[in-house]
């Protein structure tokens, strides 16, 4: 599917990865974005229509979905993380990323795929995370939230398939966002990731691994945990032994 004249609904587009999504879908010849956010004046104008939206309010979405039944393409790029673990973190925060992360995209998913169908098809494109396949101390709820998330994505891609609608998984490790700021280590750009996606969504990828760290981990996913987890779990290997 081709961005030129596409329109396009992109959650999560006031900053970071959704805001660059917004840019370079401009760029590329969309005929209309549509940029949404919790916040409404966080949302950068940049030649976009700008609404409001909470991914996680169900009469919201179809609010929405009402409102832009021209819709082709959908980007549920909106996400949170917590820094909650899911063995002594709140319930609270642990369900909060679930209900941004799983159920938001989920809630757009079930209102657009019939506006989608109408228009010929068109395309789904689910920003998710290497955390997907590989959990670490510090983010195992939103670790939790993404593979469902990538779980989801499959699910939808086989659902959807029959209508013609191509859904694809973005797939990245750390990328330079207000997100990670606390985060000391190597990050992509948000461009260079959004460019690798839109690139990859255009040649009808279903799936996009975005840096060479996360192609590192899926290549690893067919391993035994003790080797694509070393050290992270060496004690339990120690006392087993």
């Amino acid at each position: 599917m081709l961005i030129e004249n596409a329109t396009v609904l992109v959650t999560g587009a006031n900053r970071g990865i959704g805001a660059e999504f917004v840019r370079q879908l401009l760029h590329r010849g969309a005929r209309k974005v549509y940029a949404t956010a919790r916040n409404l004046e966080s949302i950068p104008n940049t030649g976009a229509e700008k609404i409001a939206l909470d991914v996680t309010d169900e009469a919201q979405v179809r609010e929405l979905a009402a409102r832009a039944g021209d819709v082709t393409l959908l980007i549920n790029n909106a996400g949170v993380s917590s820094g909650a673990d899911l063995l002594d973190g709140e319930l609270d925060a642990i369900r909060g990323e679930l209900e941004t992360n799983l159920f938001g995209p989920l809630h757009l998913t079930r209102a657009f795929a019939p506006i989608l169908a109408a228009n010929g098809g068109g395309g789904i494109l689910n920003v998710l995370s290497a955390a997907a396949w590989f959990s670490a101390p510090g983010a195992t709820s939103y670790a939790l939230s993404k593979a469902a998330a990538w779980s989801l994505t499959d699910a939808t891609r086989v659902q959807l398939a029959s209508q013609g609608t191509q859904v694809t998984g973005l797939l990245m490790a750390l990328v330079d966002t207000d997100m990670t700021a606390a985060v000391d280590a190597p990050k992509s750009s948000p461009s260079a990731i959004v460019t690798a996606a839109l690139d990859g969504f255009e040649a009808g990828a279903h799936e996009i691994t975005a840096d060479d760290l996360t192609a590192g981990i899926k290549a690893q996913l067919h391993r035994e945990p003790a080797v694509r987890y070393g050290d992270l779990i060496a004690p339990v290997r120690t006392m087993q032994g």
